[in-house]
């Protein structure tokens, strides 16, 4: 019989069950800039309305549930990341229908 390796989420579990794991205590001061942080960027207090080509809203929804995530949620990130200069493009692994040709 030939063992089997441990995953990553096998091993991770095995640590946390253990108890190799301890969380470290935050001060005031560093609660206080997470939660005004948080409040910030999850403030949504406009409503915008924008009119999408059916195949770019199904590459859209489809990239959206491969990240596990609502498709409205990806387009705000998006857009969030492009306006603070973060936006890094990566490839599907998905073929894309707007532009007709198969990611990299």
């Amino acid at each position: 019989m030939t063992k089997r390796k441990k995953s990553t989420d096998q091993k991770l579990l095995e640590s946390y069950e253990a108890g190799d794991f301890a969380s470290e205590a935050a001060s005031k001061a560093e609660l206080k800039k997470f939660r005004d942080a948080a409040r910030g960027t999850l403030v949504k207090d406009r409503r915008v309305n924008i009119r999408l080509s059916s195949p770019v809203l199904m590459d859209i929804q489809a990239r959206a549930a491969e990240e596990g995530l609502p498709y409205q949620t990806l387009i705000a990130s998006v857009l969030h990341k492009f306006v603070t200069g973060r936006l890094v493009e990566q490839p599907s692994r998905l073929t894309t229908r707007s532009s007709g040709r198969a990611a990299k």
